[in-house]
């Protein structure tokens, strides 16, 4: 005979907590229930409500000190009982709302920031961030970060490790929690800061003085990272500049981004979001914004001032690699069971059954740890499992960029999943009863008064109609039959047969667009697989004979997305099949034909009145089939019978009416309400049998992902986009939409032919991969959608801007355009400016323009830069002047052992196209008559096509220097004939290589070197001869219209107007 056990309630609020134990009380009340029903009656008799079902059940008690809140969690089998002593008044009534919410640790105390200091983080603090999102069904979900800063204490970074457990706690014990190291934020921490966070010195606690915000500082910061950024600033010194990372200068008047020739462009259209942010938080919107392209040969103003910050232009040097650039190698899973704060290796096999629930576990997957824990645990038991994952860390060596993640069981992430090759789903998942547990006790928690709001949003929502293409376009459709595509009458169109495969193109007009289409094969579920795979051949040809636009989709039968069903009014899902390989098949298997045929029996289900969901179903023809809720169709010989169900709607009678219409053009029609029906309605259907009254729904869930993937060995991985935007949709990519109802491939501009037609295998590849791991149906529709072509029902998942999407270029071209406008000018190659020669004319041209930005400042105030107090104008002229006369004494010892090494070659070697400044080509053309020889190819304006090419991919461009013997044919002229002011012009030839026309002994005279010799030269050297051909003793620079004589030199000669 069981003891009856006192109430629960009765023995919490009598008890005083600081004398006795918790675990006391649960073994008095525990006493009398020896099964998981008598645990559940007990329950019940504490409660009020005797109706609830407790998932988590709460109590209150008032203590002298402090407010407690025992909860009892039933979770499947086993009962959580734990109390939440010592509520922070913090975190009382946090989570209740999608966003995020952060604390700072201010005497070992959460303090709530205000929203306007949210994205600031001060290395000398620690920090608790709380996200809440809404997952399927409309749950909230909770990811908690502790970020700690590099100069945080240990004692403040251990609080916030403790407050983010209390935390977890309070919201249900159901966060996934992350530990975030400054500088080492995870993608999934800095998405929640877009574009980016701004690290900051001092801080606020254990005695670091609060820095002063009024006196601007001159801030130099590296960006990297193409979706997340992640700033960090470095000394404001040339030394920290290099070839291969994006910079941000941010001066009081103006913002400076420095593109390294070798960043990756993505990284610079990232940065740029960065540098409009810094516009519009730190300078009111109204600073300017200058790009400077390292290796591009420009001297503008800019330029000049951008280095002339920096004492002067001087080479920049390599990058050098630290620990920022050491990226993690995930490695194979190892699997620890964690035990007395004690790991012991898992030999068994990595699956979701080795996983207990009253357990903790860490899966070591190299660059992240996981630890998992079961959702019976006790809170002690899941700070000894984070302590014990913080102690492995350290005794095996590990970086301190490895990121700890901490999942609970049933809110697992995708991340975790992965490493497990399959993940049965649970029994328990969605807006399941455990959910609406929750939701009552939500409830009833608001309904005592008490200031600890629910876990779980669960209000139902109303139906939306989804966006739909537009209406009035042209609709085509063709069956699948013996390898070809027959296409199907006007009349039968809405008509589709589970055993054939069709094609379907709608041609529509939508906003400015000349032309749209939506290009999908549709499968039968009984259709053979020849006629599936000839669908998506052919529905692929058509694609490309449309230059891509369409978007291309496949959708198998019984996932008709809503604005498939729009387009046909009706549409009708009959059995069987016409084509000749479903006739076949059923003939080998020995089946009967079911096809739908006017004069046989057949019932056909109308469910749904609105345009993207009234699809009508043949179904069975048995009075099992019928539901109360809907309409039917039986159709007997000759006979038409309508059944209306008894809580069928008018809108569904009048539907069904068409239906039989479209079926049978014409027929009579016999109206049967449930209830009176005839003999010989029930004769058709096989005798009468109860059927249902409830309407059975299969709601669509709703959960977008967005992911970036790679293949390996055949094997897809994904990595989501966290908090994903239009912005992340770079021209340069392929994505991965993932809503759970319907898969998307999004394929950029600039991404590979070859890729783009691999757009349905890989998307296929993700769908075996998420019915794995998330339980996606494997028949999910899939589509491939082109940029610039994306459907409404593709954009809905955006906060989406037409501008954005009509803007042409590579990702930074898009961005500079849509941000700052076209005017501004952007010098970017196609590439990433590969095969440029850094040390060569890009330094020389780069310090002609500090030079000139030094000598003649520019008189808009606002558009220079503050000068840094330490120098002067005279010590930036000097700086200036030396940098370019380093550059060009390296200029020539290069050039004198490039010449000696390519003089043994026998084949020309092309070189980088050199574009010349206006102020160099401007001298050059005024000392014109003082060179015997005017060969220079930058004069040839007059002659020629009078153009130079300034292009984005000048820099870049390898010419193919002609050969000798290609020139002039063989023909030679004298010098006198061949020169610019001739008295006695020749005509007839190629005057951009006058020189290719003197006589091989000419040439020597004039040119100093042999034919074969200057040709093996890289263009930019072949100019520099001409130009030096005649000035080798006296280098001249003209500054402010005054001559000033530098020096005598050997080899280099150039002129310069600054003014």
């Amino acid at each position: 005979m069981p003891i009856a056990s006192p109430p629960l309630t009765d023995l919490l609020r009598s008890a005083d907590l600081s004398a006795t134990p918790l675990s006391a009380l649960i073994s008095r009340f525990h006493l009398g229930c020896r099964s998981r029903r008598r645990w559940r009656q007990a329950l019940r008799r504490s409660s009020p409500h005797a109706n609830l079902s407790p998932f988590f059940f709460p109590f209150e008690l008032s203590q002298p000190s402090h407010q407690c809140l025992c909860c009892i969690i039933d979770c499947s089998k086993h009962i959580l009982i734990f109390s939440t002593k010592y509520v922070d008044p913090a975190f009382q009534g946090v989570g209740q709302k999608i966003g995020t919410e952060i604390w700072r640790i201010e005497n070992f105390q959460p303090v709530p920031l205000t929203k306007t200091d949210y994205g600031k983080f001060y290395s000398g603090d620690s920090y608790i961030i709380l996200q809440t999102t809404s997952g399927k069904g409309g749950a909230y979900l909770h990811d908690i970060h502790f970020w700690i800063g590099r100069e945080s204490t240990q004692d403040e970074a251990g609080t916030a490790a403790i407050k983010t457990v209390e935390l977890d706690a309070v919201l249900g014990g159901r966060a996934v929690q992350h530990r975030e190291l400054q500088g080492y934020e995870s993608d999934k921490f800095l998405s929640y800061f877009k574009p980016c966070i701004i690290p900051l010195e001092g801080g606020f606690a254990s005695g670091f003085k609060k820095p002063e915000e009024e006196v601007f500082e001159t801030r130099l910061y590296v960006c990297r990272g193409k979706r997340v950024v992640r700033m960090k600033q470095v000394p404001f010194a040339r030394s920290s500049l290099n070839h291969d990372d994006v910079f941000i200068l941010d001066t009081e008047r103006k913002i400076y981004q420095f593109n390294g020739a070798n960043s990756n462009i993505q990284e610079r259209a990232k940065a740029l979001e960065v540098v409009q942010y810094l516009k519009d938080k730190y300078h009111e919107g109204t600073c300017d914004v200058a790009i400077i392209d390292d290796g591009k040969l420009q001297a503008e103003s800019d330029s000049g001032e951008f280095w002339v910050l920096f004492g002067g232009f001087a080479p920049i040097g390599k990058k050098v690699v630290n620990e920022d650039d050491v990226v993690l190698e995930m490695a194979p899973a190892k699997f620890y069971s964690i035990n007395d704060d004690q790991l012991k290796l898992e030999e068994n096999t990595l699956s979701k059954a080795a996983l207990e629930n009253n357990k903790c576990y860490l899966l070591d997957c190299g660059a992240e740890i996981f630890i998992w824990v079961g959702r019976v645990t006790q809170i002690e038991e899941r700070k000894a499992a984070s302590k014990a994952a913080e102690d492995f860390i350290i005794s095996q060596n590990r970086p301190k960029t490895t990121h700890v993640t901490q999942v609970i069981q049933g809110y697992e992430t995708h991340a975790f999943k992965s490493n497990f090759e399959s993940w049965p789903a649970s029994t328990v998942t969605g807006n399941s009863g455990g959910e609406e547990g929750r939701g009552k006790v939500a409830a009833l928690i608001k309904q005592k008064g008490v200031d600890f709001k629910g876990i779980t949003k669960g209000s139902p929502q109303n139906e939306e109609v989804p966006p739909l293409l537009e209406g009035g376009g042209k609709l085509e459709v063709w069956r699948i039959d013996d390898g070809a595509k027959n296409q199907v009458p006007k009349e039968e169109i809405g008509k589709f047969y589970s055993g054939d495969c069709y094609i379907v193109l709608y041609t529509y007009h939508s906003g400015e667009r000349k032309e749209d289409y939506f290009l999908t094969s549709w499968m039968g579920k009984d259709s053979i697989q020849d006629d599936q795979m000839m669908a998506t051949q052919l529905a692929t040809t058509m694609w490309t004979s449309l230059k891509g636009k369409p978007v291309q989709g496949r959708i198998f039968q019984g996932k008709e997305p809503p604005q498939f069903v729009a387009l046909f009014q009706p549409l009708v899902l009959l059995k069987g099949g016409i084509s000749s390989g479903y006739k076949t098949l059923i003939a080998e298997k020995n089946q009967n034909d079911e096809t739908y045929t006017s004069d046989g029996i057949a019932l056909i289900q109308v469910s749904g009145t609105s345009v993207h969901n009234n699809k009508t179903v043949q179904v069975d023809a048995v009075a099992t089939s019928l539901c109360s809720t809907d309409c039917f169709i039986l159709q007997s010989g000759n006979s038409l019978f309508i059944w209306n169900g008894s809580s069928s709607t008018f809108e569904h009678q009048n539907w069904a009416a068409k239906i039989a219409e479209f079926l049978k053009p014409g027929v009579t029609l016999k109206y049967v309400k449930e209830g009176t029906e005839s003999s010989a309605f029930w004769f058709a259907l096989g005798g009468k049998q109860s059927f249902t009254s409830k309407k059975i729904t299969q709601d669509v869930v709703k959960d977008p992902h967005l992911y970036t993937f790679s293949l390996k060995k055949g094997k897809i991985e994904v990595f989501e986009v966290f908090n994903y935007s239009q912005d992340d949709m770079l021209t340069e990519d392929m994505l991965l939409l993932d809503t759970h109802a319907e898969v998307f491939v999004w394929i950029g501009h600039s991404v590979d032919p070859n890729e783009k037609q691999n757009a349905f295998d890989i998307g296929q590849k993700y769908i075996e991969l998420a019915v794995l791991l998330e339980g996606l149906s494997p028949n999910v529709p899939l589509y491939r959608i082109t940029e610039g072509n994306e459907p409404c029902f593709f954009t809905t998942y955006f906060s989406w801007d037409s501008a954005k999407a009509v803007v042409q270029g590579n990702s930074f071209q898009k961005k500079l355009s849509y941000l700052f406008g076209t005017a501004m000018h952007a010098s970017e190659s196609k590439d990433k400016s590969v095969g440029v020669d850094h040390d060569g004319p890009t330094q020389r041209a780069s310090a002609l323009a500090a030079l000139s930005s030094a000598f003649s400042p520019s008189s808009n105030a606002k558009t220079t830069a503050p000068r840094p107090s330490r120098s002067g104008q005279g010590s930036q002229r000097a700086a200036a002047v030396a940098a370019l006369s380093s550059v060009l004494t390296a200029e020539q010892k290069r050039g004198e052992s490039e010449t000696s090494a390519t003089r043994f070659s026998r084949s020309p070697s092309p070189g980088p196209r050199v574009t010349v400044n206006d102020s160099t080509k401007t001298e050059s053309a005024s000392s014109e008559s003082e060179q015997p020889l005017e060969l220079l190819a930058e004069k040839e304006d007059e002659e020629g096509d009078g153009s130079v090419s300034e292009s984005n991919d000048a820099d870049s461009e390898v010419i193919e220097e002609p050969k000798m013997d290609e020139i002039g044919g063989g023909s030679t002229f004298s010098y006198e004939c061949l020169k610019v002011k001739s008295s006695n012009p020749v005509t007839g030839i190629d005057y951009k290589r006058r020189e290719a026309y003197l006589s091989d002994a000419e040439f020597q005279t004039v040119l100093g070197m042999t034919k074969e010799a200057f040709y093996q030269q890289p263009k930019w050297k072949q100019d520099m001869q001409k130009r030096k051909s005649n000035h080798e003793r006296y280098s001249l620079l003209f500054v402010d219209e005054q001559c000033i004589c530098l020096g005598v030199t050997s080899k280099v000669h150039m002129y310069l107007f600054c003014a």
